[in-house]
């Protein structure tokens, strides 16, 4: 059942109110993402400009080659536990299937490799609008089965168009029978459905990170055919998700991506599979990058989930 406190406006916290209109006001000051050139986004970023604060790369962290079936990078970002590895955690990052890295996610995954002693695995995927569907979907099934024969426990989990590509990850490594490798699945506020399911595409203009036409500009990125974007092997809301492992879902309210998650979190459990749901009050989407106590408390409920399953 989807609780309803945290949608009632007294649920937001005084934090959380003066953060939106901080972040509203910060945003419309700059020129949104997909008015932007990819790659002077990524550039941006590289830099540790933007609004995302921690996104510059940790000397505690490295590359390693990793599976590279289809012809991608071949690569992944490691960030190691201390002390010996109980298992892996297979992390793919979001932006929109067009801008980011691994390396961008260097301080939140270190903090997870050592909160839950999993050796964190990021890869990197091949980006839109240069390489459009199948590449970073191809590029992380390839991450996934060079792990697949690993010992300890797998997981598997990301952010946005992580999320997305994790449970497309997911389903296909249940076509190749190997879907019982991975324990469970940490999913935060993806896009499930490339043909936008009712909140993200009535949301409108309100930049909260995340506006309707920014959303519909990434997924022509990845997906120009239109036609394409229902197939299930596109969209998992659409496909059948009956064997999938436990998940834990998170989103926040002031999130356009919001029907995703509650979409998906209810056919999850509908197809026979255990799932964990968190709605955040007044959560934008991306709220745990920033530096709140919600953000905090959001990180602490993953691990704590991780350590527990």
């Amino acid at each position: 059942m989807i609780p309803s406190e945290p949608f009632h406006p007294r649920a937001v916290s005084r934090e959380t109110r003066a953060f939106l209109a901080e972040l509203e006001a910060r945003l419309a000051a700059l020129p949104p993402t997909h008015k932007v050139p990819p790659a002077l986004t990524r550039k941006a970023r590289a830099e540790g400009r933007g609004i995302f604060p921690n996104q510059m790369p940790l000397k505690e962290c490295r590359w390693e080659p990793i599976g590279a079936v289809y012809g991608g990078p071949g690569r992944a970002r490691i960030s190691e536990p201390e002390g010996r590895a109980r298992g892996t955690y297979l992390h793919i990052h979001g932006g929109g299937w067009t801008i980011g890295g691994p390396e961008n996610y260097d301080a939140m995954n270190l903090r997870l490799a050592r909160a839950t002693g999993l050796r964190v695995v990021s890869v990197q995927y091949r980006l839109a609008p240069e390489d459009p569907w199948p590449a970073c979907a191809d590029d992380c099934e390839a991450a996934a089965l060079d792990l697949a024969g690993e010992r300890g426990p797998l997981f598997i989990g990301g952010e946005s168009a992580g999320a997305h590509l994790a449970v497309v990850t997911l389903l296909r490594l249940l076509e190749r029978d190997l879907g019982g490798r991975f324990r469970g699945a940490a999913l935060s506020y993806g896009c499930y459905d490339l043909a936008m399911t009712p909140s993200m595409a009535n949301w409108g203009e309100r930049n909260l990170t995340l506006t309707t036409d920014m959303v519909d500009w990434f997924i022509a990125n990845l997906v120009p055919d239109r036609a394409m974007r229902t197939d299930p092997g596109v969209s998992p809301l659409r496909a059948d998700l009956a064997g999938l492992p436990a998940a834990w879902f998170q989103v926040g309210t002031m999130d356009p991506l919001l029907d995703d998650t509650l979409f998906m979190a209810a056919r999850w459990i509908a197809a026979g599979n255990r799932a964990t749901l968190d709605v955040w009050p007044g959560g934008v989407h991306a709220f745990d990058y920033f530096e709140t106590a919600m953000a905090r408390e959001a990180e602490a409920k993953k691990v704590a989930w991780l350590n527990a399953l």
